[in-house]
């Protein structure tokens, strides 16, 4: 029998040796569940793509001189997309579902019959942050409700297990807490409100050694009106400006990324809540696909299940914004070099390239934030072989494919 890390390295291989034998019959369902989010998250990824790349910019800035500084001032942002916030909704309300599925398909299959009308009515996932509020969750269902959420029960201790309570320090920030609060602002008040932030900010003469080192920004949405910077006039200081949508965490100020909330909460999801809810152990391996095709009927589910792809539409979604950004600066460092391609070569050279290409082709260029010579040096080597892989390429004078 294969070992959990042998297991995991062959199904991101897409190695299918696996038919989730730790996933009963009446938990496949769920696996479609998940799926759809995904694939909910992966259209609000596309709108937001297009929305970062728009050949206008996010927003639009203007110098406003003020005595003795120049005050950098948002004169434009670019409205979001509507159906942004609407997708955001349904991506939440698709993953609470498949916590609340899975949940009463294991209260049924515990008591062994179907539920009578009032005890269904009393099934339900809990997010108490306390565990004197769970006490009470309970007790309310005490006489009416399933026996197998009654005290002592295998299935009540799965569930207390995933409390937000268990965070004592934040119980707000446990992702099952997050999840209800977003759900319920969008089923009972308003869909989820997301905005334009700032994420982050630097001067190009002051240029952070890495993601950890960037100065943090307020979470507040961007308006127009708002200083970003100010200068002494006269001063020109190029800064690089990281725009990101925020959503609003309802009933406080709080507004982290977008992309990164739904992200943390599908995976707390798939790669927790739902197996310890169904096993009652620790998460087994593999865990649950992030999607597998559910637009087609399959004589085995449990086999298209196990084909499924690990990979999150918040991770493609990221490394398709890391890959933009990257042909734009592989343009900016081939500029530099002696003999640099033309236009139309470099921009044939890169529609054919995919965003994995082009990323594993940044990342042979090497940081210098020293000046050191010897990696000055490397990095020319680099950009030289790129120079004469994009001349000798076969693409360089053909249109890219549509």
């Amino acid at each position: 029998m294969k070992s959990a890390s042998a297991a995991m390295a062959d199904y991101d291989r897409g190695v299918v040796d696996s038919t989730y034998d730790w996933l009963p019959e009446r938990h496949l369902g769920v696996a479609a569940t998940l799926a759809h989010a995904d694939e909910l998250i992966e259209q609000i990824s596309d709108l937001l793509f297009e929305y970062h790349t728009q050949s206008d910019g996010v927003f639009g800035l203007r110098e406003v001189p003020a005595g003795p500084v120049s005050r950098t001032v948002v004169v434009r942002v670019a409205p979001i997309p509507r159906k942004v916030p609407l997708l955001v909704a349904d991506a939440l309300v698709a993953l609470r579902a498949a916590l609340e599925h899975a949940l009463f398909a294991e209260v049924e299959f515990a008591d062994g019959a179907p539920l009578d009308e009032k005890a269904a009515q009393l099934v339900e996932m809990p997010a108490s942050h306390t565990y004197e509020k769970f006490e009470k969750w309970r007790k309310n269902r005490a006489r009416h409700g399933p026996l197998s959420l009654r005290a002592g029960s295998e299935l009540l201790r799965r569930v207390a297990g995933l409390q937000p309570f268990q965070r004592p320090a934040e119980p707000q920030m446990h992702p099952l807490a997050r999840l209800v609060l977003h759900t319920n602002h969008a089923k009972h008040r308003t869909p989820a409100v997301t905005t334009v932030r700032l994420a982050a900010m630097y001067r190009d003469d002051q240029v952070p050694r890495s993601i950890e080192d960037l100065p943090k920004q307020p979470e507040k949405p961007l308006c127009v009106g708002d200083v970003i910077a100010e200068t002494p006039i006269g001063t020109k200081v190029p800064v690089t400006l990281f725009p990101t949508i925020g959503i609003n965490r309802p009933r406080t100020d709080r507004w982290p990324v977008l992309m990164q909330e739904l992200d943390e909460i599908s995976q707390w999801v798939r790669c927790q809540a739902l197996p310890r809810l169904i096993t009652g152990s620790e998460p087994p391996q593999p865990p649950l696909p992030a999607r597998y095709e559910i637009s087609v009927g399959h004589q085995d589910e449990r086999r298209a299940v196990a084909a499924g792809s690990s990979t999150s539409a918040a991770s493609r979604y990221t490394r398709r914004l890391s890959a933009a950004s990257a042909r734009i600066n592989l343009v900016e460092h081939l500029g530099q070099i002696y003999d640099f391609p033309n236009g139309q070569q470099v921009s044939a050279w890169l529609a054919h390239l995919t965003d994995e290409e082009v990323l594993g082709k940044i990342a042979a260029l090497k940081k210098n934030h020293n000046y050191d010579p010897r990696v000055m040096r490397h990095n020319i080597e680099v950009l030289a072989r790129l120079r004469d892989e994009i001349l000798n390429s076969p693409h360089e004078n053909k249109p890219a494919e549509e």
